[in-house]
Order: C-alpha cells, then sequence, then structure tokens
C-alpha cells in the first residue's frame, strides 16, 4: 500500500514543481459568453409560506407548519436539494426568531459571540417543514440547466414569518429577531 499523495494541479507542477511560489499565483478564469444573459433573467425563485402561533402572554413565536416552493431550474440531486432547501429554511426560522447580535456600545464589541450566549434554532425549535420544487428546466441558464439554490431558501423565510405574526397579532415589527419586547413597544 503506497502513500497518499497530495493533488496537486497540472500547472503548478509543471510551472512550479507542485509548489505555491512565496509571491503566489495569478490565476485568470474564462468563462464561456452565455448569449441570453441580456434578454433574459436568471434567478432562482422561492415562495415561504409560514403557520405561526404567538402565545398570548409570553409573546413567544412558534412555527409549527412552513412550506417552501422553489424554482431552481433542473434539480441533479434531489436529496442533496431537498436538504439544502430544508437546512436554509431552519436558518431563517432561526433568523427570524432567535439570532441577535448583542453590541456593548461603550467598548463597540459583540458581547454574546460564542456558543453559549448566542441563540440559535435547536431541534424543538423546528417544526413540520415541506420543500417542493418547480421541476422545470431552465435552458438559457446554462447547459444543465441549473440555477442557484443555496440563498433562496433562507431570504424569503423571515418575510413569510415577520407576516404571519402581523396577521396573528396585529404588530407589524420591521426588525429581527421577533420577541416580546418588540410586540409591546408597538401601538396597535
Amino acid at each position: 500500500m503506497g502513500t497518499a499523495q497530495p493533488c496537486r494541479p497540472r500547472r503548478l507542477l509543471e510551472e512550479h514543481g507542485g509548489t505555491v511560489p512565496a509571491q503566489g499565483l495569478d490565476i485568470t478564469v474564462e468563462a464561456p459568453d452565455n448569449p441570453h444573459s441580456s434578454p433574459y433573467e436568471m434567478y432562482s425563485f422561492a415562495a415561504h409560506f409560514a403557520e405561526v402561533r404567538v402565545h398570548e402572554k409570553t409573546g413567544t413565536v412558534h412555527v409549527p407548519r412552513m412550506v417552501g416552493v422553489f424554482d431552481v431550474g433542473r434539480v441533479v440531486n434531489p436529496k442533496t436539494a431537498r436538504s439544502q432547501l430544508i437546512g436554509g429554511m431552519i436558518q431563517g426560522i432561526s433568523m427570524s426568531l432567535h439570532e441577535a447580535g448583542v453590541v456593548d456600545n461603550t467598548i463597540g464589541q459583540i458581547v454574546n459571540h460564542d456558543l453559549a450566549s448566542y441563540h440559535f434554532a435547536a431541534n424543538a425549535d423546528i417544526g413540520s417543514i415541506e420543500t417542493h420544487w418547480i421541476d422545470a428546466v431552465d435552458s438559457y441558464t446554462n447547459p444543465l440547466g441549473t440555477k442557484g439554490i443555496g440563498e433562496v431558501c433562507v431570504v424569503g423565510v423571515a418575510a413569510a414569518i415577520a407576516n404571519a405574526a402581523y396577521h396573528a397579532t396585529g404588530v407589524r415589527i420591521r426588525d429581527l429577531p421577533l420577541t416580546l419586547d418588540k410586540f409591546l413597544a408597538q401601538d396597535r
């Protein structure tokens, strides 16, 4: 059994003997022009739907059910795509209900910069999450017909939860996380 050799790009091996020079490397990548990039938009799209319950006395917001529908072009691997979409939606729930960076204005530093004091969603905070995608190939984006799936699953979640909380309470909150003090500070 031989020892594993590190993977070195061919050009690095040929031009520098496999070692990165002290001054570093200049790398240029050229992508082929997409003739459709001007007349068409090639973004991913999402619609998020949230069922929200707000505790009458404590103002605690709970999301028992969330549904996301996505247009992300061709899905190459459904299992990992579903995991990415669910994970992003959980991240959005966490951002909406728990995550807050607390700044000490006297020293100008974040004081909850560790996992002991920075709160984020745990398993018990997450209810039912459903993901669906439109099974449509976008032939204008690239030869595979794929689109980005990384952020589209996160960005709409906070708006869906805040809107659902507004419909439940009549109080519009425009900054995150949604907490009791923000519900009480608003005039109804």
